[in-house]
């Protein structure tokens, strides 16, 4: 099997936001298939599509109802098929978000009696309360009750979302076979959203107290309910290691696909490894660790940190490969996140290009969000045009995540008055208007893509980091065969330099 997922650069499209050719606001996938020669013209080597299933849109695709189908808001099968065709006329492999841990409340299965052991039901307590204090990450409780069955279910995410129970081995097959429809329509790839979430512990056991040395426990950092448990058995559970390898045989039924798995878990980068190491579970996993907390100065551990954990576990369980974001469709952009003495809502370009320079210089399998390539800051929303549920529970301490999720601006003339607003200071960043200036951002990130490809010590090298004495700088040396690259950022500053040793 080729293994050149794992020195690639991948492209997330938020489908939504991307490209609208209807007019109702919403992007679709005719509008990614429109844009893929931009898309290629990055040089990047693939893309990862956020879902874009049948969906009530409760979560935004996130919470599907129907696995074998396209949401009318986006286009039809054939419109999918016509993407995967010309994405790999262009040689851009396509990774499509599939969702398994939990299914839309509006799904078939969750209404049919047949199924009612497809999702987790549990009786409730002596005095009517939920089964255990598992909270869902959304907020409350993880147990919704239903008056129909005078039972609980379980929802990690949304009410609207309850959870599969993956302990029943026709929930399994069905997975798996889900898996087998889009590898025969051509997808080259699977990004596995809470790929740990699959199973759950089936003595419902409380979760204990979180320690606060273990810090928080999702990339969201906060005093919330769920940061306050340790997650030790409504995920995480042994079980899931063995359908991991059930998933991996399916994929290795099929010519050079690979399995990209999301992870949240109290034990990152241990976890990471484990659903990594060997031949029989996942290639490699998104690891959210660098895309941690709200808007603060970057300094080096951000990045050092989560590389060298991964990597000490990786050298004890003999295994594993990464992947690398700093920015995705849940959290703050980074050129925002980051940005010192910033309102978090400004440009700043020497910013922009040096997070891209970092980013595509780091170790690993990389993402890059869709936006990042035009420098976009994070868009500054009014709580009146907020869409996710998540950013309305949380308002105003925190916008949610609409704030990344806002259109692309492909040109002046770009439609402001979407699903989501396009700020009018966005519209000044249009991908058009940077194509044509060379010293924009959108042309410096295709540059040095381009030069990336050339650099062995880039796409296939070791990491090692040096110490600066100074954590606004960061130091490190890609090395590969006869290649050895010093790379120095400044992270206060925004400056950096490779040079070849």
């Amino acid at each position: 099997m080729s293994e050149n997922w794992k020195h690639a650069v991948f492209y997330q499209i938020y489908p939504r936001s991307f490209l609208d050719t209807t007019g109702n606001g919403v992007g679709d996938l005719k509008g990614i298939t429109q844009k893929l020669e931009y898309v290629a013209g990055l040089g990047v080597d693939g893309i990862w599509i956020s879902p874009f299933f049948k969906s009530p849109m409760k979560d935004y695709g996130y919470d599907v109802s129907d696995y074998r189908d396209i949401d009318p808001l986006f286009g039809t099968l054939a419109d999918f098929d016509e993407l995967i065709a010309k994405a790999h006329d262009l040689d851009l492999q396509i990774i499509i978000d599939l969702v398994l841990s939990h299914t839309s409340d509006q799904h078939p299965w969750f209404s049919d009696p047949s199924k009612k052991d497809w999702y987790v039901w549990a009786d409730a307590k002596a005095d009517g309360s939920p089964p255990n204090n598992w909270v869902s990450i959304f907020g409350g409780s993880a147990w919704e009750w239903s008056a129909h069955h005078h039972q609980y279910y379980l929802h990690n995410f949304l009410r609207e979302q309850p959870d599969l129970n993956f302990h029943n081995p026709e929930v399994q097959e069905e997975a798996l076979n889900i898996m087998r429809f889009w590898l025969d329509r051509g997808v080259d790839a699977f990004r596995l959203d809470v790929v740990n979430f699959f199973f759950h512990d089936q003595q419902l056991r409380n979760n204990p107290p979180r320690p606060k040395e273990l810090g928080a426990a999702t990339q969201f950092e906060g005093d919330d309910p769920y940061s306050q448990q340790q997650h030790i058995y409504d995920k995480s559970q042994p079980e899931n290691l063995e359908f991991l390898s059930r998933m991996r045989a399916v994929m290795d039924e099929y010519d050079n696909r690979f399995t990209v798995g999301e992870i949240g878990d109290d034990h990152p980068y241990k976890m990471a490894v484990e659903y990594t190491a060997g031949n029989n579970r996942l290639h490699t996993t998104y690891n959210p660790q660098m895309m941690s907390g709200a808007q603060k100065n970057l300094t080096a551990d951000i990045i050092r940190t989560p590389i060298e954990e991964f990597s000490t576990q990786a050298n004890t369980l003999k295994g594993g490969h990464p992947a690398w974001a700093f920015s995705n469709h849940d959290v703050v952009r980074a050129a925002s996140r980051w940005l010192a003495n910033s309102d978090g809502f400004s440009h700043n370009p020497q910013c922009s290009k040096m997070l891209n320079a970092l980013l595509l210089t780091l170790d690993g399998t990389i993402f890059l969000y869709q936006g990042e390539e035009l420098g976009l800051p994070e868009a500054k929303l009014t709580f009146e045009q907020l869409q996710d549920p998540w950013g309305i529970h949380l308002w105003p301490e925190w916008q949610g995540r609409d704030g990344c999720r806002t259109p692309i601006p492909w040109s002046k003339s770009t439609p402001q008055n979407q699903w989501l607003p396009v700020p009018t200071s966005h519209l000044q960043l249009n991908a058009e208007d940077q194509g044509k200036d060379q010293n924009s951002v959108l042309n410096f990130t295709r540059n040095f893509l381009k030069w990336r490809k050339t650099q062995p010590a880039l796409t296939h090298g070791t990491i090692a980091f040096k110490d600066t004495g100074d954590d606004t700088k960061l130091a490190f040396t890609r090395k590969h065969a006869d290649q050895t690259l010093y790379c120095s950022f400044d992270l206060r500053n925004y400056t950096y330099e490779i040079t070849e040793k």
